[in-house]
């Protein structure tokens, strides 16, 4: 059995972080595993291609259970199974949710995870193409840009948010939060930077790194109390590997829970019922999933510049010379967000695209339309992820409850109202052709509650289910170590006690960012060397 440093479980936006700070100290050997393969396909890298990713062998293609929420519906849930993971097939939309967000986060115990306290890891993990800032940082891998060629449309939707009463706003990583604008995008010359991109790459010519596609975790290997390797099959065959110092599950909100499970770690009942041997009794795993919502109002557009043509021959052409036009596009180019004055964030996030984005596009009618797109980003409904079985390939069952705390609902009916306040202004006018969405029987309170349960769709951000804290349900602490096992942490979106109001890629990227430097900073203090640089001091 091969032994390493650290093995880190998952190759996706913490993962890839994990993976390429830790081998920058040459004397560490790390073992990045990843289920998927690598990003081949031109797809990973055409922004505007990410959707023809879903339900491909790069998605996991998880389905929730049916949702009395959504008038029991089954919703899709896409997750990357590739290189980068859901970095590679995500919309690229940069932002890092509400400082207050983060220090909830602190009041719940976990110190060290302020805004103030990460916003050196955000300044370091990225390349501001507008240049550096006290908010923003040059010459870190995840270069953030502004779209090459916005959508007209884009750009009618921002004035017409600014005609219905709401604020401009050029850059929502910067503290103030609400308002309407384009959105930066992890973007670099007209092509997706996804954490295999920024972080993964330029790592993997280093002799201490070794990376393995298509290696599925099947367990974690535990010995008097600590996680001492991984059991993964790869190549039709199961293998072993040892970590020497740690191990890091990266998997992701879905996988993380599932691999601890499947290892005996988790909800002692749950275990005993599929017959797995129970090494730790604890029963937050899986729980406390929590997700964002969007719902989509649509328009057929009277004037043919949608994202319809994103792939005819001119536009292909433009793309492979000059790396412009279309298929630049990220999809949800703008938006905003509105603040309801309930507890000092922005409960309401929206999302505009400059096409039609119904069902995840399995729904979109012919011809060209837009879509706005309003989301509840603070939910109260919690789910969770629990076995299917003990067979470690078997999926796990993903229950995101949306809508079972009424307040969602409430929330989600003042986002479709001020949604339908933007569609209908001045700046829209020369655009705006018949509405799609809500249909003309979506007249009364019940037939638009029946629109929104019918039509609602996930943001594909579940996060959660590994929480930080130091409560009964907490499954690892501030230091993210998971409780009762030596060797073993979790990184990655799973450890959120709380969802963030924003799009959670660049926020797990910055998990990964931090946690590489509590472990290199402990291995400093163990073995008495000078401290590494760190996102503080450099």
């Amino acid at each position: 059995m091969e032994a390493y440093d650290f093995i880190v479980i998952g190759a996706g936006s913490a993962g890839c972080a994990m993976a390429a700070r830790l081998t920058e100290r040459p004397g560490l050997r790390v073992l990045l595993l990843e289920a998927g393969g690598p990003d081949a396909r031109p797809e990973f890298h055409i922004p505007a291609a990410f959707p023809h990713l879903f339900k491909t062998a790069a998605d996991w293609d998880y389905t929730t259970v049916p949702q009395a929420g959504l008038n029991g519906r089954q919703e899709i849930n896409p997750r990357g199974k590739v290189l980068g993971g859901s970095s590679s097939i995500n919309a690229m939309i940069y932002m890092r949710g509400n400082p207050r967000d983060y220090d909830r986060w602190v009041a719940l115990g976990n110190a060290g995870w302020s805004y103030q306290e990460l916003l050196p890891y955000f300044r370091k993990t990225q390349h501001q193409q507008r240049g550096e800032s006290a908010d923003h940082g040059v010459g870190g891998p995840i270069y953030t840009s502004d779209l090459r060629d916005p959508n007209p449309l884009s750009h009618a939707f921002v004035e017409a948010a600014i005609q219905a009463g709401y604020a401009p706003n050029d850059d929502f990583n910067a503290g103030e939060q609400t308002g309407f604008g384009l959105f930066q995008v992890t973007q670099k010359d007209g092509m997706r930077c996804s954490a295999a991109d920024g972080y993964l790459r330029p790592a993997l010519d280093r002799p201490n790194l070794t990376v393995l596609t298509q290696a599925h975790v099947t367990e974690l290997l535990l010995e008097n109390g600590r996680c001492v390797g991984v059991a993964y099959h790869h190549d039709g065959a199961g293998r072993q590997a040892r970590a020497r110092r740690e191990v890091i599950l990266s998997g992701g909100a879905i996988n993380s829970p599932q691999v601890l499970m499947l290892s005996g770690i988790g909800p002692a009942a749950q275990l005993e019922r599929l017959g797995i041997p129970v090494k730790v009794d604890l029963p937050g795993v899986g729980e406390n999933l929590q997700d964002h919502m969007f719902v989509p109002l649509a328009y057929h557009c009277t004037q043919p510049i949608t994202l319809a043509a994103a792939e005819s021959p001119e536009q292909v052409a433009l793309f492979q010379h000059e790396h412009r036009g279309m298929l630049t596009s990220n999809l949800g180019e703008a938006g905003g967000f509105i603040d309801l004055g309930l507890d000092g964030s922005p409960e309401i996030q929206m999302i505009f695209g400059p096409l039609w984005f119904i069902h995840h596009g399995a729904g979109n009618p012919a011809g060209h339309g837009y879509t706005l797109l309003p989301g509840v980003v603070r939910p109260k409904s919690r789910g969770r992820v629990t076995l299917a079985s003990a067979d470690p390939f078997d999926k796990a069952v993903v229950d995101p409850n949306y809508y079972g705390d009424p307040h969602d609902m409430e929330i989600m009916k003042q986002g479709v109202a001020a949604a339908l306040a933007i569609a209908g202004q001045p700046a829209l006018a020369p655009y705006r052709g018949d509405q799609y969405l809500p249909g003309p029987d979506a007249t009364t309170p019940d037939a638009l509650e029946r629109f929104i349960r019918d039509q609602t769709m996930t943001l594909y951000h579940p996060v959660g289910t590994c929480k930080m804290g130091s409560d009964e349900m907490a499954v690892v602490d501030a230091a993210l170590r998971v409780r009762g096992v030596a060797g073993l942490r979790v990184v990655d979106a799973s450890i959120m006690p709380v969802i963030i109001n924003a799009n959670c890629n660049v926020p797990t990227m910055v998990i990964g960012e931090k946690c590489a430097d509590l472990i290199l900073q402990e291995l400093d203090a163990m073995e008495g060397t000078p401290q590494a640089a760190t996102a503080t001091n450099r």
